[in-house]
């Protein structure tokens, strides 16, 4: 079962494969055609307008897994509303803009539009600087360049102004409204994350950042044109082994989406064996594929663990035309049990780490852990949103999913719209960050450290 990552609006659709080359049902027509995906434009015609909020209102009113978590929501009324606002909008750009408000609305974080290949440099263009919302405050956890480095951007700052506006205000106005997020820990990760300082890739912006003594400067930061021989560090690798000491290794799993993260777990299998501790920090990890992630828990366990059960919308249009309550109903799949292993058994304590941007098939990975009773899960909140997204090309170029599913844990507890609470909740302070510290990482050391000592 595949999960595709929450940041995957850069994806490219594949191209029909042979069996889709000969003709289809009439039936299956009507759902499969993409008569409406017409090519890019500086404006559409309001025939392609319409058609194209028409599409998106229609494939989650038909296929959207999570319409009960957004109870006040009148979806028709909604589309209803939105039809002057794409027949004003002035050029693609913007009409794409309120097409993204438009499925704002459902607040899932497996739902979304993503402009049109021609648009992506002016509106998803992001300087190599990590930024997250820590104790209500704007922090800079990374700056993975050295000529922002020069330019004073350090890690420990606070934002507070970019473009001379308030940053929460900033955020409030033009980044807020466009996210779609399935709870409030998973909409700061967009906001005050990954969409904050992105935007046009030819307009720079004016960062106003505050050190921890108080000293205030404004620094003007570009988009784009940072090479690789400017990055600090090399972020590509999605495994990576470190030594803690004391016979604990942590293993940063940062995804779930190629097939190499498990073949390298599998591949060190005999060192991660020595330990007398492992960490599994996963709150880096968007998700990808849950299979991978639950190759890795195959490892750690010596018997059968149950994964996650799952349910999508059975509509039945007869009984719908004889008013029936069943003619919307939910078709519900229990999951498999997944094999352990065999050969490789881990028997050592483990914990797992999790947080705001563990998402997705990562989250998947977290259910599994927890009904397998493997060890606890330390830090904060999981993103709270994981399913199979069903996607759609739009008028202009665009791009667009809505979720067709949703995953329980194998008891039918929820955690989409939740998140996966940890066991033993611990979140880094203002003060931790500017100091260095990882209280996550240190708490679940000295849960294992204490493990090992029973």
């Amino acid at each position: 079962m595949v999960r595709v990552l929450f940041c995957c609006f850069l994806f490219s659709l594949a191209a029909p494969s042979a069996a889709q080359e000969k003709p289809l049902p009439a039936a299956a027509r009507v759902v499969t055609s993409e008569s409406l995906a017409t090519d890019y434009a500086e404006q559409l015609g309001e025939a392609d307008r319409l058609a194209g909020l028409s599409l998106l209102w229609s494939e989650a009113r038909y296929n959207f897994a999570n319409f009960d978590l957004v109870p006040d929501l009148d979806w028709d009324a909604h589309y209803r509303a939105t039809i002057p606002r794409v027949l004003a909008a002035e050029s693609t750009a913007d009409y794409y803009q309120v097409l993204r408000q438009f499925y704002a609305a459902l607040k899932d974080g497996h739902t979304g539009v993503y402009m049109p290949q021609e648009l992506r440099s002016r509106f998803y263009t992001r300087p190599p600087v990590g930024t997250r919302l820590i104790e209500g405050r704007v922090m800079i956890y990374q700056v993975d360049s050295n000529e922002l480095q020069g330019k004073g951007l350090r890690t420990g700052q606070e934002i507070l102004t970019i473009d001379g506006v308030d940053v929460h205000d900033y955020a409030a106005d033009r980044v807020l409204p466009f996210q779609s997020a399935s709870t409030p820990q998973d909409l700061d990760v967009r906001v005050y994350g990954f969409g904050l300082l992105q935007g046009d890739a030819d307009k720079p912006i004016k960062l106003g950042v505050g050190d921890a003594d108080g000293y205030r400067q404004i620094i003007s930061v570009s988009r784009a044109g940072y090479g690789d021989d400017d990055k600090i560090e090399n972020n590509a690798d999605l495994f990576r082994i470190h030594n803690l000491g004391d016979g604990i290794l942590l293993l940063d799993i940062r995804s779930f989406s190629e097939a190499s993260v498990l073949e390298a777990f599998t591949d060190k299998f005999a060192v991660i064996s020595e330990a007398d501790g492992l960490i599994i920090d996963l709150r880096q990890n968007g998700g990808g594929n849950s299979d991978i992630g639950w190759g890795i828990l195959a490892q750690l366990v010596d018997k059968p663990f149950a994964t996650t059960r799952w349910k999508t919308r059975l509509y039945r249009p007869t009984y719908r035309a004889w008013s029936h309550d069943e003619a919307w109903s939910w078709h519900e799949s229990q999951g498999e049990d997944f094999e352990p292993h065999g050969k490789h058994f881990y028997a050592g304590p483990v914990a797992v780490l999790s947080g705001p941007r563990t998402y997705s098939a990562a989250e998947d990975f977290l259910a599994a852990f927890r009904q397998a009773k493997r060890g606890p899960i330390i830090g904060e909140p999981s993103g709270g949103s994981t399913g199979q997204p069903l996607h759609f090309r739009l008028p202009g170029g665009g791009i667009a999913r809505v979720c067709t599913k949703r995953d329980l844990f194998a008891d039918g507890t929820e955690f989409v719209g939740v998140g996966v609470v940890p066991d033993i909740l611990v979140a880094e302070t203002v003060a931790d960050l500017r100091a260095g510290r990882d209280p996550v990482v240190a708490r679940a050391r000295q849960n294992l450290l204490a493990s090992h000592g029973e």
